[in-house]
């Protein structure tokens, strides 16, 4: 029986310089990672009886787990495109750029638009392919976007727009 799975949707490939930097950051650390975990591996598969031993397992399932990523990285990293400039439009939001909205009971929310790859809620960033950031794109200062969430529509009004961070402001 095998494991088949239907392919995901696919993300878009942008991404800012920091995320692709990032990115390369990664994967040199997991092949650093990896050189570490193969050596202990050796040294549990060294001890004898392999299948109790508790080490052995853990190293090899931890390896499986790099290497999964490492593969992910080296596909993904060549097909991905790095935006280093801003849309030439500065009144209209796009990739790369810091938005703040306003809901209905007048909450306040600021978001970066980044690529798949580096998303960071906890930062506020969040997806191009996101609902959220599709219905924001284009838009300018004021306009009002409506969201269906599931747990409703959820209308908001953009307050700010920027291409610098607003704490540097």
């Amino acid at each position: 029986m095998t494991r088949w799975r239907p392919a995901g949707e696919r993300k878009s490939p942008y991404i800012t310089p920091e995320g692709y930097a990032r990115l390369q950051e990664e994967q040199q650390a997991l092949w650093a990672r990896r050189h570490e975990v193969t050596a202990a591996l050796a040294a549990a598969a060294a001890e004898g009886d392999r299948s109790e031993n508790a080490e052995y397992i853990y190293r090899k399932k931890e390896l499986r787990e790099i290497d999964r990523r490492i593969r992910y990285l080296q596909k993904r990293l060549p097909d991905l495109t790095v935006v280093t400039e801003t849309a030439g439009k500065r009144g209209r939001i796009y990739f790369g750029c810091w938005v703040t909205v306003e809901d209905e009971a007048g909450r306040e929310s600021t978001y970066r638009i980044v690529g798949p790859d580096e998303l960071d809620p906890s930062k506020g960033w969040i997806s191009m392919d996101s609902p959220v950031a599709r219905a924001l794109l284009g838009k300018a200062l004021d306009d009002e976007v409506t969201v269906a969430t599931p747990a409703g529509t959820a209308r908001y009004y953009i307050t700010a727009l920027g291409y610098v961070p607003p704490d540097e402001v």
